[in-house]
């Protein structure tokens, strides 16, 4: 369309009312007459001839306006012009203008209507702006008019108004001026009210006056004075900020807070609160150590006044270091608990400023938001570094004193309180306390080492004064009912203090609430009620070591009566095999069978442990409750717990377990896990040294001290009188009471794993796989030094190498020496119901010594037909007859089922019947036989069934088997 248009510029072409002339400027160009152009119209063009044309003509005609197409054709001529060409190219150019005329004729007859209809509408804004120009005319003429007759009338009335104006706004600032020289007797009077925020308003009110009427000369020394009198304001009230950060109080605080506000200075106010509650931290404590320095210096000068805090923490007494490190954390708490008070007061001033109940309340927040946000961070950000403080210095006063002295009692309360400090701290500021924690671990650890020493010595005292006599506890024992147990039932977490767990535990409580819940008005987490402190009494003691006066009676009746089973066992008898109670009462018959084995019938199933056993106790219940309020050092305590065991342990062993004879009885009698225990027990806790002359000389000094002499037994325990079965009551005392020992470690077990670090779990494992459940294992090789001294096993070796055994007819009579053995059986049966009337024989003992004794009859059986030189089979078969006789007669003494070793002696003796491949396949696969036995059998065969020649090749067979063995 722009083209078109320059096309109609350049040619000239005018409106049909040629009144618009001007609108285009005329080229002089030859603007085609009517008559050509209804030639042109007339003329038939066929419209896709005249399109091709059109499009023919060069691009460059249709580029810009300032386009100089003359110039731009005499540039085209050749440098030599031909006439003929030039009048062709002339045609050409002529057919083109007249197709681009007759297109733009065509255009504007198109849009000649809209163009006659747009002048119209020019034609008509033409004549109302010349109404409109005659109206403005009249209006303004009308208005000189009355602006002559009104305005100068009116003037005098105006002046008059004005100057009354003045005077009533003089009269009106003479009034304020004289009650602003009064606002000074007010605001001193509001000041002693304390009303902050009224003095600041009435005040800033006073200054907004007094700078209104500052062109008056009486002004200027009252706003002056304003001034100080605010200033003054400023400093009473930061030192009323500082009285909050003791003990808050609500109305005080938002007088406070309110006054600020008014000020304009809310983010001041909270920079100088934290200063004060930093420097409350520092002078409450300071003052209280002082307090207590001072008191136990007595008449001394005021050095102390003087002293950084960390020295005054180290003259701090031993007697003066609980109530004052209590008073410490109460002062603490006091600022703590001010501290999360003004959080709360914020948060919930923050909800109600939070939501505006109109416009003008949503419009001033702007400012008031980023106030909230600025105390918000800061508040929060506080809250860690207030922490901070407490636990530094806290930390200043735990380190200023060495506590390894301290008693145990004593140690436990410091732990209490520090414990509690640091549940404030979690709960303060979810802060885990690692500077209080590192700084109790460190002197825990330094106090644990010298109390375990400590007693471990004790405890190799007790050891070495130990007669092994009953300690008479009731049958319902259990290690829960000892004070150093209670800890354990309250199901507490380690943070929390066992001064708070004895309050909690009076009362079922749905929801456990925090402490600063519990103590936002009144009270003090720090402040430990006398009877929490009160020692509770142990009911854990039979009288007289029985529970009844029935039982005692009992123990002096005859023990194969019926009258030696008391009521309450005839009533409810306890199989100790399955621990089940039968539904009816047991028969007296029931009751006989039970007493070949169990001689405990007159005794009830109390726990069988010794003073030291409890001692023993008592202190792994000590150890644990340090380490359940400490877990940092978790790992030391057991690892200390686990050395008292190993203590406890060896010294049985070393008093009732030690023989040499152990190895050459082949009954393996200590396993190889058990043997492994021991000695890592004497390598790494047991000071050998001590026990040479030059104690001194060997060893380095560090690595003896954490070890302890190995402890020797008293002399008033006799372990060699035959009547007494070898002191097999101290023994069964000693033995049962480890066992009982390990029963409670297992049972403490799961409890243990709780607290322990999960990378040293490997050594708790170990300590219960490796030693706790070896105790029961000691049973052997304990009581097979009683079985191997009970019994007469010479004298029967004796007769049996004085019968004859190659007799030629068989006999229906066993020998003498089977009445002798079992007459030897029934009065080690004796012997035990004995020992049993003064000491509970619990049935896994009696088992054991019976098994021990028959083990080692059967043995010496095997040992006796062995030394035998002839031997026919009528001679094998008497073998057979006494061995069943003996068998027959032992199984009415002992409930004992399988007869231990049975096969081996019967084994033995069927030996002699076998042929000579069979006997040499016996002597590979019978390896638990000596040599001389098999090679016994040999001999003695020699003759019957075996000749000389296959005796040696079963000799040499017998001696192969003994070569890797020397």
């Amino acid at each position: 369309m722009q083209k078109i248009k320059s096309l109609m510029a350049r040619q000239g072409l005018k409106s049909p009312q040629e009144s618009m002339a001007d609108l285009s400027p005329v080229e002089n160009l030859r603007i085609p007459s009517k008559e050509e152009l209804r030639e042109l119209r007339e003329q038939p063009i066929d419209p896709q001839a005249e399109q091709e044309i059109i499009d023919s003509i060069e691009e460059v005609y249709f580029s810009t306006d300032s386009f100089d197409m003359v110039q731009h054709e005499l540039e085209k001529l050749p440098p030599e012009l031909n006439l003929q060409e030039l009048e062709e190219y002339r045609d050409k150019l002529k057919r083109q203008q007249a197709a681009v005329s007759k297109k733009v004729a065509d255009l504007i007859l198109e849009k000649q209507p809209s163009y006659v209809k747009e002048l119209e509408r020019v034609t008509a804004l033409q004549t109302n702006l010349q109404l409109a120009a005659v109206i403005c005319t009249n209006a303004r003429r009308q208005l000189s008019v009355a602006k002559e007759g009104f305005t100068e009338a009116s003037l005098g009335l105006l002046a008059n108004q004005r100057r009354r104006q003045l005077l009533t706004g003089l009269l009106k600032s003479l009034r304020t001026i004289k009650t602003l020289q009064r606002t000074d007797v007010r605001l001193s009077e509001m000041l002693e009210e304390e009303d902050y925020p009224g003095a600041i308003q009435l005040c800033l009110e006073c200054q907004k006056a007094a700078s209104t009427f500052k062109h008056y000369s009486c002004i200027s020394e009252l706003n002056s004075k304003l001034q100080d009198t605010l200033e003054q304001i400023e400093e009473q009230l930061d030192v009323a900020l500082s009285k909050t950060c003791k003990h808050f109080d609500v109305s005080h605080y938002t007088k406070v807070q309110l006054a600020y506000t008014l000020l304009g200075k809310t983010q001041t106010a909270m920079d100088q609160l934290h200063m004060h509650f930093t420097q409350a931290i520092h002078n409450t404590v300071f003052q209280v150590v002082l307090g207590y320095v001072e008191l136990c210096a007595g008449n001394a000068d005021t050095k102390f006044q003087k002293m950084q805090y960390k020295d005054l923490c180290t003259h701090i007494t031993l007697d003066s270091y609980i109530p004052c490190l209590t008073d410490l954390c109460k002062a603490l708490w006091e600022v703590m608990l001010s501290y999360h008070r003004t959080m709360q007061w914020h948060e919930e001033h923050d909800k109600q400023d939070a939501s505006p109940t109109d416009e003008a309340a949503a419009a001033e927040s702007d400012e008031s938001v980023v106030d909230r946000s600025y105390v918000k961070k800061k508040l929060e950000h506080g809250l860690t570094r207030i922490w901070q403080d407490v636990q530094l210095k806290v930390k200043a006063y735990i380190l200023g004193t060495d506590m390894s002295n301290f008693k145990y009692d004593d140690f436990i309360v410091v732990l209490d309180v520090i414990s509690r400090l640091m549940q404030v701290g979690e709960e303060f500021c979810g802060s885990k306390s690692e500077v209080l924690q590192e700084s109790i671990k460190r002197q825990s650890v330094n106090y644990f080492k010298n109390y375990h020493r400590a007693r471990l010595e004790e405890l190799r005292m007790f050891l070495e004064n130990e007669t092994w006599e009953l300690c008479p506890v009731k049958s319902n024992f259990n290690i829960a009912q000892l004070h150093e147990f209670k800890f354990m039932g309250q199901c507490r977490s380690p943070s929390v203090s066992p001064s708070r767990q004895a309050a909690s535990s009076t009362g079922p409580a749905p929801e456990q609430l925090s402490l600063f819940q519990q103590y936002l008005q009144e009270g003090n987490p720090f402040e430990m009620p006398a009877e929490h402190r009160e020692e509770e009494t142990e009911d854990v003691l039979a009288s007289n070591g029985y529970e009844s006066d029935e039982l005692e009676k009992s123990v002096y009746q005859d023990y194969d009566s019926d009258s030696d089973v008391p009521e309450e066992l005839k009533q409810d008898f306890v199989d100790e095999q399955t621990g089940d109670v039968p539904l009816k009462s047991v028969s007296r018959e029931t009751i006989r069978s039970k007493k070949k084995s169990d001689y405990n019938l007159n005794k009830t199933n109390a726990p069988i442990l010794t003073n030291t056993t409890l001692n023993v106790i008592r202190l792994v219940g000590k150890y644990m409750q340090m380490m359940n309020i400490l877990k940092p050092i978790a790992f030391d305590v057991i690892h200390c717990v686990s050395q008292l065991f190993d203590y406890y342990l060896y010294a049985v062993y070393t008093f009732f377990g030690r023989n040499d004879m152990y190895e050459s009885s082949g009954l393996g009698l200590i396993s190889s896990r058990l043997r492994t225990t021991l000695n890592r027990i004497q390598e790494s806790l047991i000071d050998m040294e001590a026990l040479g002359e030059n104690a001194g000389v060997h060893g380095p000094a560090e690595d003896r001290k954490e070890k302890v002499p190995s402890p020797h037994l008293s002399q008033m325990v006799v372990l060699t009188n035959s009547g007494t079965l070898y002191g097999l009551a101290q023994r069964v005392v000693a033995t049962e009471s480890l066992v009982f020992l390990a029963e409670q470690f297992e049972s403490l077990q799961s409890h243990l794993d709780t607290m322990m670090p999960a990378a040293k779990k490997p050594f708790l494992q170990q300590f219960y796989s490796q030693t706790v459940s070896t105790a029961s294992e000691l049973r052997k090789p304990i009581y097979w030094i009683v079985a191997a001294k009970a019994i007469d096993y010479e004298q029967m070796l004796l007769l049996m190498a004085g019968v004859k055994w190659d007799i030629r007819e068989i006999m229906s009579q066993h020998n003498v020496y089977v009445d002798v053995l079992l007459k030897e059986f029934e009065q080690f049966n004796k012997r035990l119901g004995d020992v049993s009337r003064h000491v509970r024989i619990p049935l896994p003992v009696s088992n054991v010594l019976w098994e021990h004794c028959i083990r080692l009859a059967n043995r010496t059986l095997v040992e006796g037909y062995a030394n035998v030189k002839k031997c026919s089979n009528e001679g094998r078969a008497l073998m057979q007859l006494d061995f069943q006789q003996f068998l027959m007669k032992l199984e009415k003494l002992t409930d004992l089922r399988p007869i231990p070793d049975k096969e081996f002696v019967e084994t033995y003796i069927k030996a002699y019947y076998l042929t000579e491949n069979d006997m040499e396949q016996f002597i590979k696969n019978h390896r638990e036989y000596s040599m001389k036995q098999l090679a016994n059998l040999v001999n003695v065969c020699l003759g019957s069934h075996i000749n000389k020649k296959a005796r040696q090749k079963l000799l040499a067979a017998i001696d192969d088997i003994d070569r890797p063995k020397r």
